[in-house]
């Protein structure tokens, strides 16, 4: 029997999987963030924790893993690749390889070799490959350096209309309600004393709000959702001009809490709208996956297993994105 190890390393936890070669699920690890820009020894020790764990609930050795693949937040520059490399290969694995988590995010959304990926989870990033094996990443890097929202930026959008209602430079809003309910002030002012005097981060649980109010016909809430989707169509609509794609028939996959546990018809129509003008054969579809199953699928590549459709589905029972936790955890 044939092993395989995917990994899928984030800002908040990562993830560990070890399938055979039917797409079996035989061992499963987690453990905390696997972001190296976060922490170089947090994410090592995470990364490796997880590993551990999956390799002993499979029953199986290092030396039984095939290929071994790691989708990494943060896995985005030459520098990160110089700090991930040596890491990674401490690890133990004779044939590995390392890719950004937009790639294994793909790769779980399609069956393709080619597409479009855009994730929105704590963050934005996307990235595309064409026919051609070329690809690119567009974003990734924060708000200063071109991305808008994300559950971090989109919470602080939230706080902010509501401080703007507050004062009159913004509409009422049904964000105000739930946004005092949920961080528990009885009004506005006591809460933007306390924030502004103690220097309090917005809890990025604040972005699902965004959903409950869009749904209760707020238009702030719902002008908020409509920038995001556009913001991520414009990344795409990036990639896609810059891969020469705009002829191909693909798929556009969206990945990320925001799109995969929120009520993604407030966001995504905007995006279709953006690529549309770019690729009329460009699909959306939402990950059905768990984005480590890109792990695994790429790693079933490296040793150019075919892939029935068998495996996919066997891939899909075990690793299906699940309902969104109370938690609604964005990652």
């Amino acid at each position: 029997m044939t092993y395989y190890l995917g990994v899928d390393g984030g800002g908040s936890k990562t993830i560990a999987v070890v399938s055979d070669e039917a797409g079996r699920v035989i061992g499963v690890g987690e453990s905390g963030c696997g972001n190296h820009q976060i922490g170089v020894e947090l994410a090592r020790g995470n990364i490796q924790s997880a590993v551990i764990q999956a390799l002993r609930q499979a029953e199986v050795n290092k030396e039984d893993i095939a290929y071994a693949v790691f989708g990494l937040a943060g896995a985005d520059r030459e520098a990160d690749f110089q700090v991930l490399r040596p890491m990674i290969a401490k690890l133990g694995f004779e044939n590995h390889d390392i890719v950004c988590d937009t790639v294994i995010g793909l790769r779980a959304g399609t069956k393709q070799s080619d597409g479009v990926v855009v994730i929105c989870g704590s963050g934005t990033n996307s990235f595309g490959v064409n026919r051609q094996g070329e690809s690119v990443q567009c974003g990734g890097f924060g708000y200063a350096f071109g991305d808008f929202g994300g559950g971090s930026g989109l919470a602080v959008e939230v706080f902010r209309s509501v401080i703007r209602s507050w004062e009159g430079r913004e509409q009422e809003t049904l964000l105000t309600g739930l946004t005092l309910q949920m961080l528990g002030y009885d009004s506005v002012e006591p809460m933007y004393n306390d924030y502004l005097d103690h220097g309090k981060t917005i809890p990025h649980l604040l972005a699902k709000l965004l959903f409950e109010a869009a749904e209760g016909g707020d238009v702030v809430a719902k002008g908020i959702l409509q920038r995001q989707g556009e913001e991520l169509g414009k990344a795409a609509s990036a990639i896609i001009r810059k891969l020469s794609m705009q002829s191909d028939v693909f798929d556009l996959v969206m990945v990320g809490s925001v799109l995969t546990r929120g009520d993604s018809s407030y966001i995504a129509p905007f995006i279709e709208q953006q690529v549309q003008k770019e690729a009329a054969g460009c699909s959306l579809t939402v990950l059905a996956m768990e984005p480590v199953a890109g792990a695994i699928l790429l790693a079933m590549d490296k040793t150019e297993m075919t892939i029935e459709e068998s495996v996919y589905a066997c891939l899909h029972e075990c690793l299906s994105v699940k309902e969104a936790p109370v938690e609604w955890a964005l990652d």
